[in-house]
Parts: C-alpha cells; sequence; structure tokens
C-alpha cells in the first residue's frame, strides 16, 4: 500500500543520466578494467564511424596514461572531420543524442550513449572533466573544451571553452580520466585494438600502453571503405509502436502519401493495394491512425509483395580488406594457409538487411593442441566478452568439424586445431543478447547464414589439406619413376654388360603423364621457388601454370607459358614468394591449356580466378 501525502509526491522524473548513473553495467561499465575497455571502445567506434562518413583514412592514436592508484587517463586522437564547436555540449554530455539512432544504415554506434556514457563514469569515479579538443578544416584554430555531465537534467556543462593552436587540419581528441584497471589477455584493450584493426586494414593505428611502450598497427589497405547510405525503413523492420510514432510525426496529409514517403520499397501500386488490403482510407490524415488499423496495415505488409530492402545501406568488408586484415595482424604465427574470404548473398530479418562474412586462418605456428580461436565481429566492431552466449560461437560448436580435418569430441564443441575461425556479421538492426551489445542473439535466419558462410570456408581447410597430402603422394610418385626405372636400367645393363638406353622415352611410355614439381628455399621471408614441368607423355605438350601460394605474395609473375615442351622434355621457371616464413609449404598450381587427365601436381584454372574472395548462395555439404 502506498501512503500518500497531502499536496507532494514522492514520484519524480529522472533523466537518461541519472539511470545509467545507477546502473552502469547495462552499457559494460561493470567493472574497472571494463570501463577502460569501453572508454577506448567507445571513442575509438566514433572516430572510425567519423572517418568512414567522410571517406578520410583513419589515423588514430590511444594513450593511456596513469595518474594515480587504479585511475587512468584514456586519450583517442583522430584525423576525423572535427565536431562544431557548438555541438560539442550535445555530443559529449547528453545521453541518447546523437545521428545515427533514426539512420536507416550499418554504423558502429547507434543510440548516441557511448562516448557520453564514458565522460559520465570518468565524473562519477574520480570527479574530473572530459577533456575535448576538436578542430574542423574550415577552423583556423582548434577548441579545447573541459565538460561534465548535469545528472539529473542530462545536460552537458562546458566549464571552460579556450581556443588553441593545434598541428592538426582537422581532427578530435577526448580524454577520459577514470578509476579503472589496465590488464592485458584476451579480453584487453590490447587485443581490441589489435583485433580492431584486423577488420579496419585502412586504419593507422599507434597505442601507447601505461608503462609507455608503443604498438604500431599500419595500414595495409590505402583506400577508404565504401560508407554506407541510409535507407527509409522497410515495412516488415518496425513494430506497432515504431509506426504509431511515425504516423504521429509525419507531415503528410494523407496515408497514401505517407506510406510512399515513409517507408522503403512501398510505391503507388503497393501502397494502394496496403491500403486495400488493411481497409485504410488513402485519404486519412496519418496522425488519426488507431491502434486497430496500423494492425490491420502491419498485416497487409506481410500478405503484399514487397521487394527486399536495398543495400547501400550495408558496407562489407570484402575480400581485400579481409585477406589483408587477417595477414598483417596474424603474420608473425606464420600460417600455412588462408581461406578464400566468402561474403554471404544478403538476407532479411525482420525486414533489416544482413549479411555474413567468413575467414579462416590455418597451421603455422598457431598451436594444434588448444581450442581453435574465434574472433567475432558485428558491424567491423570486434566482440571481445560473453563468448559462449554468441549465435557465432555456437555456430561453430554445431558444426562437425572432423571432417574438415579438426580434432572434435563428438562432432560438437568448439574444435581443437592451429586455426582462427573469423565471422563478421553486418547489419542494420543487429539482434543482441543484451544492451552492451556484447554477444549476437541466435535467430534463426542469422544463425542459418553464419553455419552456410562457415561451412564455405571450412571447405576451404579441407581441400587445403587435401592438397598438401595429394602434394606430398605426387613427389613420392615422381621421385619414384625418376629414381627407381633409372635405377633398374643401371642394373639391368650392368648385368647384360650392355650400354644403358635413353631412358626418358621409356618413362614416357610408362607414365604418360605431365608432372609439375617445384623446389624451393626461404631465407628473410622471402621463398625462391623452381617449378619444373616435365613431359612424360607420348606427344608434345604445351602449358600455361598459374602459381597461387596459399601464404604470402607472388612477386611479379601471375603465370608462366611453356610454349611446346617435346617429349621426354621439361620446362623451367623461377619467381619469388614475399611474405612467408619458415613454415612455408609450397604453393597450389593451376593450368590451361592441356587436357586435364595428363596432369599431375596442378589442377584446371577455377572459373572464379583472380576474383579473390566470394560471395556464394546456401551450399550442401
Amino acid at each position: 500500500m502506498v501512503r500518500k501525502t497531502a499536496g507532494l509526491s514522492r514520484n519524480r522524473e529522472i533523466s537518461i543520466s541519472e539511470f545509467f548513473e545507477k546502473n552502469r553495467h547495462i552499457l559494460g561499465f561493470d567493472s574497472p578494467a571494463k570501463a577502460l575497455f569501453m572508454t577506448v571502445k567507445e571513442a575509438l567506434d566514433n572516430s572510425l564511424d567519423a572517418c568512414e562518413e567522410h571517406s578520410i583514412l583513419p589515423d588514430i592514436e590511444v594513450t593511456l596514461e596513469k595518474v594515480a592508484q587504479d585511475e587512468y587517463t584514456a586519450t583517442i586522437l583522430d584525423n576525423g572531420p572535427g565536431v562544431p564547436p557548438l555541438e560539442v555540449q550535445s555530443v559529449f554530455g547528453k545521453l541518447l543524442y546523437g545521428s545515427r539512432f533514426h539512420a536507416m544504415r550499418q554504423s558502429r554506434g547507434q543510440q548516441g550513449i557511448g562516448i557520453t556514457a564514458a565522460v559520465l563514469y570518468g565524473q562519477i569515479s574520480t570527479g574530473r572533466h572530459a577533456v575535448v579538443v576538436t578542430k574542423e578544416e574550415t577552423d583556423d584554430v582548434a577548441y579545447r573544451f573541459e565538460i561534465s555531465i548535469d545528472i539529473t537534467r542530462n545536460e552537458g556543462i562546458i566549464h571552460k571553452r579556450e581556443a588553441t593552436v593545434w598541428d592538426r587540419d582537422h581532427g578530435t581528441s577526448v580524454s577520459v580520466t577514470l578509476r579503472s584497471r589496465y590488464q592485458v589477455g584476451r579480453q584487453s584493450v590490447f587485443e581490441y585494438l589489435k583485433e580492431t584493426s584486423v577488420a579496419n586494414p585502412h586504419m593507422d593505428l599507434k597505442f601507447r600502453d601505461p608503462d609507455g611502450k608503443v604498438f604500431h598497427f599500419p595500414r595495409s589497405v590505402k583506400v577508404a571503405p565504401k560508407p554506407s547510405v541510409p535507407v527509409k525503413p522497410h515495412p516488415l523492420g518496425l513494430e506497432l509502436g515504431e509506426i504509431q510514432q511515425m504516423a504521429s510525426s509525419s507531415e503528410e496529409k494523407d496515408m497514401k502519401h505517407f506510406l510512399m514517403n515513409s517507408f522503403n520499397r512501398v510505391s503507388a501500386n503497393v501502397a494502394s493495394e496496403i491500403l486495400e488490403k488493411s481497409r485504410v482510407s488513402g485519404e486519412l490524415d496519418p496522425a488519426e491512425l488507431t491502434t486497430a488499423q496500423i494492425k490491420g496495415l502491419m498485416a497487409a505488409f506481410r500478405e503484399v509483395k514487397l521487394l527486399p530492402p536495398p543495400l547501400d545501406c550495408l558496407s562489407p568488408l570484402g575480400q581485400e580488406f579481409i585477406r589483408k586484415g587477417l595477414r598483417s595482424n596474424y603474420e608473425e604465427q606464420h600460417p600455412s594457409f588462408y581461406s578464400r574470404p566468402v561474403l554471404r548473398s544478403p538476407s532479411v530479418y525482420n525486414g533489416n538487411p544482413f549479411q555474413v562474412e567468413a575467414g579462416i586462418v590455418f597451421g603455422g605456428d598457431l598451436p594444434s593442441d588448444e581450442q581453435v580461436k574465434i574472433v567475432r565481429f558485428v558491424n567491423k566492431v570486434p566482440l571481445l566478452f560473453q563468448q559462449g552466449a554468441c549465435a557465432i560461437t555456437k555456430a561453430i560448436a554445431d558444426m562437425d568439424w572432423r571432417h574438415f580435418g579438426l580434432d572434435q569430441k563428438q562432432g560438437s564443441g568448439i574444435p581443437f586445431g592451429p586455426m582462427i575461425v573469423m565471422v563478421h556479421i553486418l547489419g542494420t538492426k543487429i539482434p543482441y543478447t543484451s544492451e552492451s551489445k556484447e554477444a549476437i542473439a541466435g535467430v534463426g535466419e542469422l544463425s542459418s547464414e553464419i553455419t552456410a558462410a562457415l561451412r564455405y570456408v571450412a571447405r576451404d581447410v579441407r581441400r587445403f589439406l587435401n592438397k598438401k597430402e595429394k602434394r606430398k603422394q605426387i613427389n613420392e610418385k615422381f621421385k619414384l619413376i625418376r629414381d627407381l626405372i633409372p635405377s633398374i636400367s643401371e642394373k639391368v645393363s650392368a648385368l647384360m654388360e650392355m650400354p644403358a638406353p635413353p631412358i626418358d622415352p621409356v618413362i614416357s611410355k610408362i607414365a604418360n603423364v605431365v608432372f609439375v614439381t617445384e623446389e624451393y628455399r626461404v631465407e628473410e621471408e622471402t621463398a625462391e621457388v623452381k617449378c619444373t614441368v616435365y613431359n612424360y607423355t607420348r606427344a608434345p605438350r604445351a602449358i600455361v601454370i598459374y602459381p597461387d601460394p596459399p601464404v604470402g605474395e607472388v612477386d611479379g609473375l601471375q603465370s608462366y607459358d611453356t610454349g611446346t615442351i617435346e617429349p621426354s622434355h621439361s620446362a623451367t621457371f623461377e619467381y619469388r614468394v614475399k611474405g612467408v616464413s619458415k613454415n612455408y609449404d609450397g604453393a597450389d598450381y593451376y593450368f590451361t591449356g592441356i587436357d586435364p587427365v595428363y596432369v599431375q601436381g596442378a589442377e584446371p584454372l577455377p572459373a572464379d580466378w583472380g576474383m579473390g574472395g566470394v560471395t556464394v548462395e546456401e551450399v550442401s555439404e
């Protein structure tokens, strides 16, 4: 029973800032170590989004400085477009203030909470103000602000503003001092920065840790990714309350124009069909829509034929970004193989488009007696926490990896082997398990697409292992023919006291095959390769060879035309592979110009040669 006091109510309105002050764990600020991680994450995400929207190649510096016991200052400096001085108070001091919340497009941050929550946490844990320095390209000087948040009003307070000389043409620096703890390991700031550089190889990133040690993640792609484009909401991606809000705030005067101009994929004919099926008048003012009428519209949305939402709102990494991102960050472990990156065809979840990308790093110095490393991304942002609760992890654990050459007890659970699995999910509205956005919810459409992408790259691993074994067998067979038959000839000739006959024509008659073999040596991360093509058939042969090393980059040579090789003769060419290690295990070889039945040591050139990554439809085992 609630006791009422005459003339006085105990209830009062609270601001969103007050709510998050009391419930900071919702956004991930639930421990000192996590708070430092989240501060860096939110600021870095903002920097990358700002650079991407303006097609700027990002140069970012992250500095952590210990200022007291369990107290650090995190500074994130970028070369983005800068923040207009009049916007600083709201951008860094007002929760739920942002330019992306209502935009239907893929972006790293959407709620307008992250960086302001970091400022708020720093304020309540240390009492210190955040410091923001920003400069737009059109300004002659930069502006430095000291800012805090009025928690009861959810408004920024500017304590100091001054013009300052800055050695940058444009950019933003934000410094937050907070009670925190610096740690190393899997869920650390360093690991987050490393994985961010995997998904953003167009970024040049420098990180100075609290001990003053500087780590550099250099740019490996010198072109900015294509930014996503905002689109109108798709009718199938909205809840009843969202449609109600859109209708009440619409400037359209009738329902037909409201449908046509407020939603994606609704033409005049489709709008008329929706209105007819829902029995809503096309002349009705949208502001007068009733709940029952909205329910009728939603039912009609499902009945009419609506095209899927456009894909301009998505910005996948693509094969070049995935390949170079993985190579630049995991090359120190000298992998033997990188799978071809796969980009799944777009799918739709509740009217919201999404795609799944995947890649695998295999072999080398990666530990073979540990579970494979899972690297998860959503909209180019690494997920380091709650791995066990994530749909990506579940999809990996539910696959039977034994078919692909890995150790997995009873065909379920995370497999063991020298492998890194990278999965990237991109979309306009991703279903997370919680507000902290640390794990993906296992909805049907999403889980199916993750599994399909994993199967594709896993098959690449199986093909690599099969080719490795096949190369070994072919080399043994070639050695057998080259060594055994001449040895037999010599011994028979000695027994018969006769000169040894020419042996190559005999080998050609017995083998009837074109052998492609290679020899190589590795020095200073470069493999010097000699490839020889032996014509052990009974007729002249011509063949074009395409080397394809699973790691490293071929220096110059893309293909080699042997010309006509007479029976019992050979042709040799040499090339180099840069960026390899002592674990280099040779190249794959493809060919054109000859019937595949005659060739061993190479395979027919695939139809998608030179296309890099692939987009695939659903494939069966």
